[in-house]
């Protein structure tokens, strides 16, 4: 049973998008998904104060991204539970807080389809006041850290491989992640401009590669490119 990964994350996601559907097919669909989203939570909630350290791969087990979507899902509900969303601002405090200068040069490995680097700064812009976000970036991602050419996007050499394709879902996954982090900095700061360079040049490749040419893709990139293109990690 997945306990912690991104399927059950994705499933209250939908959850949402579900409940906010004001229509009679909306509400039937969400009454027949409760079930499974009541589940995820309650396996979610009793599993995650026992996680000793963070998941920091760049696959389905990563922990920042699954957590956002957590979050993302919590301050959806109506009403909000205070004590699930104090849980999981505290994890991610307790999981990142004191994360400094990531080695973004590490990044991406050959299978990636998540950002350890930016996956964990797009959380924390969910949890941190903006001054407070603004001071963790500038020790987290300095300035070099964003100048680094392993933040370019990413080229699959072989469409049909399925490992080799995730990389295509990196790009995708970071142009979000990239609007993500912008989008809770001051319109100032000196580091919007390369952030949404970057995050443009990432959703351009991304969205390139949606063809449906290779089921290796076809089969989950086209969530990733709505959940980039309706912004709906940014509500």
């Amino acid at each position: 049973v997945l306990l912690w990964r991104r399927p059950q994350c994705w499933a209250l996601q939908l959850a949402t998008e579900l409940a906010q559907w004001d229509s009679p097919e909306g509400r039937a669909f969400a009454q027949a998904l409760r079930p499974l989203q009541d589940a995820a939570v309650l396996r979610l909630t009793t599993w995650l104060p026992k996680l000793s350290r963070p998941v920091r791969s760049g696959e389905h087990s990563q922990t920042a991204f699954a957590l956002g979507l957590f979050i993302d899902w919590a301050r959806a509900q109506q009403p909000p539970d205070p004590a699930l969303l104090a849980l999981l601002e505290e994890r991610a405090r307790t999981f990142y807080l004191a994360d400094v200068r990531c080695p973004i040069d590490y990044e991406p490995s050959g299978e990636d389809f998540l950002s350890p680097c930016l996956a964990e700064a797009d959380v924390m812009r969910r949890v941190l006041p903006p001054p407070e976000f603004a001071r963790f970036l500038s020790q987290f991602l300095p300035a070099a850290a964003l100048a680094a050419s392993a933040l370019a996007p990413q080229v699959v050499t072989d469409p049909s491989d399925g490992k080799l394709a995730h990389l295509d879902g990196l790009n995708l996954s970071r142009a979000f992640m990239l609007e993500g982090i912008a989008a809770a900095l001051p319109a100032r700061d000196p580091r919007l401009p390369r952030l949404r360079a970057l995050a443009a040049a990432h959703r351009e490749a991304g969205l390139r590669a949606v063809t449906g040419s290779h089921y290796e893709g076809t089969h989950w990139l086209g969530s990733f490119a709505t959940y980039l293109v309706t912004g709906r990690g940014l509500r």
